[in-house]
């Protein structure tokens, strides 16, 4: 299944990393999807966004401030206008969006000149979402430089921004140019960065691809080594499994009572998105996500459509990354109406993705209250 995956998604997985043998220095995933683009994984790879952005006369670069000094190195002397948000979540609202919009029209881009996303997946998200309004819709290519957001949020097509309400309620489907993951730009992320992206790489192990489990578990340290092959096989396949995914259901289309599509990817983000909003963003989208996939294993489990052993396979191996696998912040009576606005919720149900084996997703709407509060108990702190 996972090796299927990989294929589909024109990547190929490296059965010599585990034995040692060299690895490759540079990978590319095709995305087949309405507009198919390449995601390259590599180090230096940033150095090409000239020649992925072509005759363009002109780009708007959209970037944390902290990265302005990148931003301009990577274009190498390119007209361009640099467009600096703030960090994080920060960036995701409808204010920073509009000066966005404002800045472009200030300058007078049309459909032909490019927007760039550099930064982590708020920045990415944001950059997209710019594009994807100004003028019905402009090119553009993200420049991640973070270990989520070349995992997860750069790849894919979605596009948003946040409301006080909730996260990503707004947003539009549209998918870059290019990704360019280049693995340098890693190097001088803090740990609890690089630590949080592995969420979503050990997440795409448990429901895809048990290569990546067991690459993971049988070296932790190596797994959140951003400079070594180990964690670039890991980022390569989570992304070639994303975007098998997305080829065949980009806009998390699928019926509802048919096969999981892309609405698997949600896995463990209906709680992670609730304890993201009741801390204010404190938490990290990484951290929250590891939580939320613990409470989805335990709701699994409650339900019969999972053996204990495997959720706690996953509990210590998110453990075992650095990731938490506890929470005691807000109370079960704050966090449960903030998860009925979850985005995944179709009428008045709101459903779970949940395992029912390894690598094997289901999807249960409106599972009983009773056992949803008891698996939210199982994540108490133990003493």
């Amino acid at each position: 299944m996972a090796e299927q995956l990989l294929q589909a998604a024109g990547a190929t997985a490296d059965p010599g990393l585990a034995r040692g043998t060299p690895a490759k220095s540079e990978r590319v995933v095709k995305v087949a999807a309405e507009r198919p683009y390449d995601v390259v994984i590599g180090r230096g790879v940033s150095t090409r966004l000239n020649d992925v952005l072509g005759p363009a006369g002109r780009v708007a670069v959209i970037h944390p401030a902290a990265l302005a000094g990148l931003a301009r190195r990577v274009l190498a002397g390119r007209p361009a206008v640099y467009i600096a948000v703030p960090e994080a979540e920060a960036a995701k609202t409808p204010a920073v969006l509009g000066e966005c919009w404002r800045r472009l029209a200030q300058a007078g881009f049309t459909r032909d000149d490019p927007i760039v996303g550099l930064g982590g997946g708020t920045t990415t998200d944001l950059a997209g979402f710019t594009a994807a309004t100004w003028l019905r819709g402009v090119p553009h290519i993200a420049v991640p430089t973070t270990v989520l957001a070349m995992a997860d949020a750069s790849v894919g097509g979605k596009t948003g921004v946040d409301l006080p309400e909730g996260k990503n309620l707004v947003g539009a489907f549209w998918e870059p140019q290019a990704v360019l993951c280049d693995l340098d730009l890693l190097q001088t992320l803090p740990k609890a960065e690089k630590i949080s992206g592995m969420a979503e790489i050990i997440k795409a192990g448990f429901i895809a691809d048990p290569e990546i489990t067991a690459l993971a578990t049988a070296d932790p340290a190596a797994a959140q080594d951003v400079g070594g092959e180990v964690f670039a096989e890991l980022l390569a396949r989570a992304i070639a499994f994303k975007a098998a995914v997305v080829s065949r259901d980009l806009r998390e289309a699928a019926p509802a009572a048919g096969p999981v599509g892309r609405e698997g990817l949600n896995y463990g983000h209906t709680l992670a998105h609730a304890i993201e909003k009741a801390s204010g963003y404190a938490w990290r989208h990484g951290e929250a996500v590891s939580v939320g996939m613990v409470f989805a294993a335990e709701v699994s489990v409650r339900l019969g459509l999972l053996d204990p052993a495997v959720a706690a396979r996953q509990r210590r191996l998110l453990a075992a990354i650095g990731l938490p696998v506890a929470y005691a912040g807000a109370d079960w009576a704050t966090l449960r109406p903030a998860m009925a606005l979850d985005k995944k919720a179709r009428g008045a149900s709101l459903r779970f993705v949940l395992l029912d084996g390894p690598q094997h997703l289901v999807i249960r709407a409106d599972p009983p209250e009773a056992v949803l509060a008891a698996a939210f108990a199982a994540l108490a702190p133990e003493d």
